[in-house]
């Protein structure tokens, strides 16, 4: 049985990551739904994932290369993944006990340091917590969580091929 080759698998995983994108946009461009700093932090995520994909596409490297940018690649999975695990986990926490609605990330940029905003972003709020959109049953961060963990499925499998 003959594998696809690397480069085009790297180019497929950037073409699906491309298109949660084009979904994620979809759903808050044209549904009207906005992202929670969670949300962001996830996309974030899903981008870094992509990009690495595409620059390894672009790059076609050996084995020692491809596991170099698996192992990168999976960083990102990893981070996406357990952001998405928090937002879910919030999602079943009870309204009455979430923390308040943060500032926006533009003022908060503005004027707080990074490491308060990242500590406020990654702890989530009560927006984090809304369920304002289901496909099949399941949220939005519920099927990010599916994709961060195909994502790390084919960067340890890239990792662990050898030809």
């Amino acid at each position: 049985m003959n594998l696809a080759s690397p480069r085009s698998l790297f180019l497929l995983a950037f073409l699906a990551c491309v298109a949660m994108m084009g979904a994620a946009l979809y759903l808050e461009h044209v549904v009207g739904l906005a992202p929670c700093p969670l949300c962001i932090v996830q996309r974030i995520c899903v981008i870094g994932f992509g990009v690495v994909c595409l620059i390894a596409a672009l790059h076609d490297p050996a084995l020692t290369g491809r596991r170099l940018y698996a192992a990168f690649a999976l960083l990102f999975a990893v981070a996406g993944g357990a952001t998405a695990i928090r937002q879910i986990w919030l999602q079943s926490v009870p309204a009455e006990e979430l923390p308040s609605c943060l500032p926006s990330l533009e003022y908060m940029m503005e004027a707080l340091p990074f490491q308060e905003i990242a500590r406020l972003v990654l702890h989530g709020t009560a927006a984090c917590a809304e369920v304002s959109w289901t496909l099949l049953g399941m949220s939005i961060p519920e099927w990010t969580l599916l994709a961060f963990i195909g994502m790390a499925a084919f960067c340890i499998w890239q990792m662990l091929r050898r030809g």
